[in-house]
């Protein structure tokens, strides 16, 4: 038996007394906890606005910290930035890529990013003397597609790559100052945490790992799903995150618990998930799906409570706004709806 033999062996080992104290932990279930709550009715939300402009598939969507606007990033190759309370286009930015996969609004609101598979993030300033839209910055430096961007600030930004790392960006110097590598597949999502001092990423290796900002280095990983991690989503509170992957379930995984609390699933539904969100509350979890629907399911009860049906075609992206009080999706059909 070579010395590697023997390494992974005792990895193996130290795995299964990792899994051991797990279950010993885990006294009892979230379902278990909230049996005596009572389930939700039915939730129906109604389409409020449908924002026609994009030419071609909507892949990304991202909403400003006001809450009325946002930003879409579509296969046509335009960003758009609309008003969602008017429905009118405030920048249309043409981008060099069409290839886009990704957009990000800033919380200050003066600038938004995007990315794809000319795996560049491109920062374009919203805010600029003459009133015209130009890049203020390119972040090259992924050696894979770009995946998922967001703006921790005006000069800092994090993003996710199929080259299987995120890093950490000096926007100003157009610098990477940290990079956040261990996933072995590609990384398709991140999501801060209400902080700000960690974040979470899904990968295509079917687990999520979270991150701290600070030191770069990962600090829990979650595994459970049995395919490609697509989206990720912290839960409000920054103690728990969701995820959605290509195996038809969502999950909700505790950080303080280190493990999985629920699973979000229905034999009747066959499809993966693109997108995931929490309502501001947390108690609603939305996802987006390959069959054209969004559901909502019962956070604590694990039970689905509604529906979003209005695309004709994948639902990509989604988005519930700062104050709670709307969700966007965005879809392959060349749409986004804006639903409460």
């Amino acid at each position: 038996m070579t010395e590697l033999d023997a390494y992974r062996q005792e990895a193996e080992t130290l795995k299964s007394q990792i899994r051991d104290a797990k279950k010993r932990a885990a006294d009892t279930t979230l379902g278990e906890v909230t049996a005596r709550e009572d389930s939700l009715s039915r939730i129906q939300l109604r389409v409020r606005r449908t924002l026609r402009g994009h030419l071609a598939k909507i892949y990304a969507m991202h909403w400003a910290s006001d809450s009325r606007f946002l930003v879409s990033a579509s296969q046509d190759g335009k960003l758009i930035v609309w008003d969602a309370y008017t429905t009118n286009k405030i920048h249309a930015i043409p981008l060099r890529s069409s290839w886009v996969m990704t957009c990000a609004y800033a919380p200050s609101g003066s600038f938004v990013a995007c990315g794809g598979l000319d795996n560049i993030c491109s920062i374009y300033s919203l805010k600029t003397r003459e009133g015209n839209v130009k890049v203020s910055r390119e972040l090259a430096g992924h050696t894979g597609y770009l995946s998922c961007c967001r703006f921790l600030d005006d000069n800092q930004i994090i993003t996710s790559s199929g080259d299987m790392t995120c890093s950490l960006w000096d926007i100003e110097t157009g610098q990477p100052n940290t990079q956040f590598t261990g996933h072995t597949g590609d990384v398709m999502s991140l999501s801060l945490s209400p902080d700000k001092r960690t974040f979470v990423s899904g990968a295509c290796d079917a687990s999520a790992k979270l991150w701290d900002v600070r030191d770069g280095l990962c600090k829990q990983t979650f595994t459970g799903h049995e395919s490609d991690i697509n989206a990720v989503s912290f839960f409000p509170n920054g103690a728990a995150f969701a995820t959605g992957s290509d195996d038809a379930t969502c999950r909700l995984f505790d950080i303080r618990a280190d493990q999985e609390l629920m699973s979000y699933c229905q034999d009747s539904i066959m499809c993966g998930i693109t997108s995931v969100a929490f309502s501001k509350s947390g108690r609603l979890l939305l996802a987006g799906y390959d069959d054209f629907n969004c559901n909502i399911w019962d956070t604590l009860k694990g039970e689905r409570v509604g529906v979003l049906a209005g695309h004709d075609n994948r639902v990509s992206c989604l988005g519930v706004t700062d104050d709670g009080m709307a969700v966007c999706t965005g879809s392959w059909d060349s749409f986004l709806k804006i639903w409460n």
